[in-house]
């Protein structure tokens, strides 16, 4: 072990796998004339404060007919807009991952707008799977989340095809 920290590969290795870490952060900085700003990735020259993102996730009563009236139990709903960037790394992950889905646009869509008022979306994006329903985007609770639907998916679709 004495031989690895003290050869030069070795640090450097770790030093490359250390700059190759993925920061995930939002920050929030002022620029000159005072205007607050919120980013993925920190300006070199500005003084930014990093922002502490809760991931909402809850089962809604309200979005049982929503689920209902659009017959997409099998596949996640996603109500987006195009300049939004969480949307965006959603969607990316949903194709990358094989994952069915369908987006409405909540600025250009009528079904969009409409559901988004039910909703009473605040933010985008809001993602349903099943009967659930998250507020952004965060990859591991997603996927523990589809998970979960395509389980209990599973189980209703042996359950009806053996009732008994």
């Amino acid at each position: 072990m004495k031989y690895c920290v003290q050869h030069p590969g070795f640090i450097a290795c770790a030093l490359l796998l250390c700059s190759l870490v993925v920061n995930a952060g939002i920050y929030k900085w002022v620029d000159e004339t005072g205007k607050v700003h919120f980013t993925d990735s920190p300006p070199d020259d500005t003084k930014t404060v990093e922002v502490e993102l809760r991931i909402n996730t809850y089962t809604s009563v309200e979005i049982k007919p929503l689920i209902e009236r659009l017959g997409k139990k099998d596949k996640v709903v996603m109500y987006s807009a195009t300049w939004c960037r969480m949307c965006k790394k959603a969607k990316n992950y949903f194709r990358e991952n094989n994952v069915p889905y369908i987006s409405y646009d909540v600025e250009k869509s009528r079904t969009g707008k409409m559901d988004f008022k039910l909703l009473r979306g605040k933010s985008i994006p809001i993602i349903i799977v099943g009967g659930k329903r998250m507020n952004g985007f965060n990859a591991a609770e997603f996927d523990r989340l589809y998970t979960d639907q395509m389980k209990l998916k599973e189980s209703e679709d042996q359950y009806s095809k053996n009732p008994g």
